[in-house]
């Protein structure tokens, strides 16, 4: 069939034609913002699961919803070897320019520019002469306000100003972090702090971070009252309803039909994981010469797409770690696709635990392993193990 017609998107983040399965999660984030405009108290909100469920593309499609009742949103994606500080004053940079233009005071919006340029400049861990940073608006920075040097005490002081000039309006800012494991743990406990303080006072001001499975441990493992502080929200798999609704609904719009065995086949090879069904039926799409699509199509399309996803999903993680990491994830993957001890996988490769902490620290700094629960890892990725036991050792 025609390719340039194919509705299917498997990318990084790419909002799937159909967003399926998401329902509750989305009705969720319409009341957070409904009780933030109405004032009530309300808490941030964490989306986690593992790699490929479409948490980005649910915290890219949160932010568009606050958009559209014309919030101030920024995002910024976390990554481990660098502090929030200068990505959160870029993010809250954005959101203010959002706001800036229906607002009747500016030199509220400048004010508040002075004080997110001393908070962004105020980097202890740049070196000097270097912390030289414009919000783009030439304003000088203010003195006494966010610039501290204390990551918590100012993002605190940050974080009040902001919900201030948006109080100011009537709406309220959004700050999107996705990777929000790989915030650094200092930063997390300063970003906990932060949403603490706002929601004692009640400032129209919420993040929603993205993240692994493990993060709601990292959270609480920087402030003891992270797990009342925000929301949580698992994101797995989609059931068999959805995941057809996902493939169907985009192919009845082109006029383009799946027969019921087809969606079986594709259910079975995709396990209902959003990524794998957006990659599954491009590929079937591509290789079917007619509609319906049949399961004699799916049969010949799904080692081409297996053998995409072997190259671009789980080849390029694969690539990144070292011959002693690839042992120690071969090992995990002798053991099964879910979490196992960490003492099985030392028995498997006939080595002392200590001895594999380097290995399967390194695995999780990378992002390919994370620490389901104390002793007990599992791959980041679905499917991960299945891929490695077809791998030469």
């Amino acid at each position: 069939m025609d390719p340039v017609r194919n509705p299917y998107a498997p990318g990084a983040g790419q909002r799937p034609p159909e967003l399926a399965g998401r329902d509750r999660e989305l009705q969720q984030f319409e009341v957070v913002l409904e009780r933030v405009a109405r004032g009530r108290p309300e808490r941030s909100m964490v989306l986690t699961g593992l790699r490929g469920v479409g948490k980005t593309v649910l915290l890219n499609t949160f932010k568009s919803m606050a958009m559209q009742r014309l919030w101030g949103t920024g995002k910024i994606e976390a990554r481990p070897d660098q502090s929030i500080r200068r990505p959160v004053a870029a993010a809250l940079h954005m959101a203010i320019r959002e706001l800036a233009p229906r607002h009747r005071a500016p030199e509220r919006i400048e004010e508040f520019l002075g004080v997110l340029k001393a908070f962004a400049m105020r980097d202890p861990a740049a070196a000097k002469g270097t912390s030289h940073w414009s919000p783009g608006i030439d304003v000088p920075a203010s003195r006494g306000r966010a610039d501290s040097g204390d990551l918590e005490i100012d993002l605190t002081e940050l974080f009040v100003d902001a919900a201030g000039v948006a109080t100011d309006l009537g709406v309220g800012i959004a700050l999107f972090i996705d990777e929000m494991q790989d915030v650094q743990a200092p930063d997390i406990s300063a970003l906990c702090a932060a949403c603490h303080e706002l929601s004692q006072s009640g400032g129209p001001l919420i993040v929603v971070g993205a993240g692994l499975p493990h993060l709601p441990s990292v959270l609480s493992a920087s402030k003891s009252y992270s797990e009342r502080l925000f929301r949580y929200a698992r994101i797995d798999r989609l059931d068999r309803d959805a995941a057809d609704l996902a493939l169907i609904a985009p192919a009845e719009r082109e006029d383009v039909e799946f027969t019921p065995d087809a969606l079986d086949a594709l259910y079975e090879a995709a396990d209902g994981y959003p990524y794998f069904v957006q990659a599954y039926g491009k590929v079937a799409w591509d290789l079917a010469p007619r509609s319906p699509i049949t399961v004699d199509d799916i049969k010949v399309s799904a080692p081409e797409a297996e053998e995409e996803l072997a190259v671009g999903f789980f080849g390029s993680r694969y690539e990144r770690a070292t011959p002693a990491e690839r042992d120690y994830m071969h090992a995990m993957a002798q053991l099964g696709d879910d979490p196992v001890p960490t003492a099985e996988v030392a028995d498997v490769l006939g080595r002392k635990p200590s001895s594999l902490s380097p290995a399967r620290d390194s695995l999780i700094k990378k992002g390919l392993i994370y620490s389901a629960e104390r002793g007990v890892i599992g791959f980041t990725v679905p499917h991960f193990g299945r891929f490695l036991r077809a791998q030469p050792l």
